[in-house]
C-alpha cells in the first residue's frame, strides 16, 4: 500500500497540472459504494495537504477536485441504490457486509440527512450509507444537501493535518494573518466535532440496546 501511495504522490509531483483531476478521481472512487473500502483516503489526503503547504501543488484545484469527486461518488452510489431496489440488500456483495449494512440502515432511519453527513467521516459507513439511502428512497433534496455540505467539509478536514504539519508548529502563531491555515484548522476542528457526534450516536444506540435487553 505504501508503494501505491508513493506512486500517486510521485505522479502528482511530476504532473502538477493534473493534481486536481487526480485527487478528484481518487475521492470519487473513495466515496463509491463498497469500492471505496479499497482506497486509503486519510493517508492520501494528509499527503496532499502537505504538498499544498509546501507549494508543490495549487490548493484551490485540489480542494475543489476532492470535494467534487467525493460528492459525485455519493451521488452515483445513491442512484445506484434507487435503481437496484430493496431486494439488493439481501444479495451479493451486500450480504457479505451484513453488520455494516445494518448499521447504515439504523443510522439512516434515525438521523436521515444528518446520518449522510456524519457517515462521510467513517470508512465502512461512507461506502454503504449513500447506497442504502438510495435503496430506501431517501428524499433527494435532503440527500443532495447533506452530501454537498459533507463533501465541502471532508476534503479540507482530511488535508488539514498534513497542511499544518508541513507549515510547522512555529507558524501556528500566525493563524490570524493566514486565512489558508485558519480555514484548514477550522475544517479540522469541525471534523473532530463530527467524529465526536458520530461516537455519541453510536454510544446512544448501544445504551438503548442494553436497556431493551434488560427490560426483556
Amino acid at each position: 500500500m505504501l508503494d501505491v501511495l508513493d506512486q500517486i504522490v510521485g505522479f502528482i509531483s511530476a504532473h502538477r497540472a493534473w493534481a486536481g483531476p487526480v485527487v478528484g478521481l481518487l475521492s470519487f472512487v473513495e466515496c463509491l459504494a463498497l469500492v471505496g473500502i479499497l482506497i486509503p483516503a486519510p493517508p492520501l489526503m494528509i499527503a496532499f495537504g502537505g504538498m499544498i503547504a509546501g507549494g508543490f501543488i495549487d490548493g484551490g484545484p485540489v480542494l475543489l477536485g476532492a470535494a467534487a469527486g467525493a460528492a459525485l461518488g455519493f451521488i452515483v452510489s445513491y442512484f445506484a441504490g434507487r435503481w437496484l431496489g430493496p431486494g439488493f440488500l439481501h444479495r451479493w456483495p451486500l450480504k457479505n457486509y451484513r453488520r455494516t449494512v445494518a448499521r447504515s440502515r439504523l443510522l439512516f432511519r434515525r438521523y436521515a440527512a444528518a446520518g449522510v453527513f456524519v457517515c462521510r467521516f467513517f470508512g465502512p459507513l461512507r461506502t454503504t450509507v449513500p447506497l442504502v439511502a438510495g435503496i430506501t428512497g431517501m428524499n433527494q433534496r435532503k440527500f443532495h444537501t447533506a452530501n454537498a455540505l459533507s463533501a465541502l467539509v471532508w476534503a479540507p478536514a482530511l488535508m488539514a493535518p498534513g497542511w499544518l504539519a508541513a507549515k510547522g508548529v512555529e507558524q501556528l502563531e500566525g493563524l490570524a494573518e493566514a486565512p489558508g491555515i485558519a480555514v484548514a484548522a477550522g475544517a479540522g476542528l469541525l471534523a473532530v466535532i463530527v467524529v465526536a457526534v458520530g461516537f455519541k450516536i453510536q454510544r446512544s444506540r448501544l445504551l438503548r440496546r442494553k436497556t431493551r435487553l434488560g427490560a426483556t
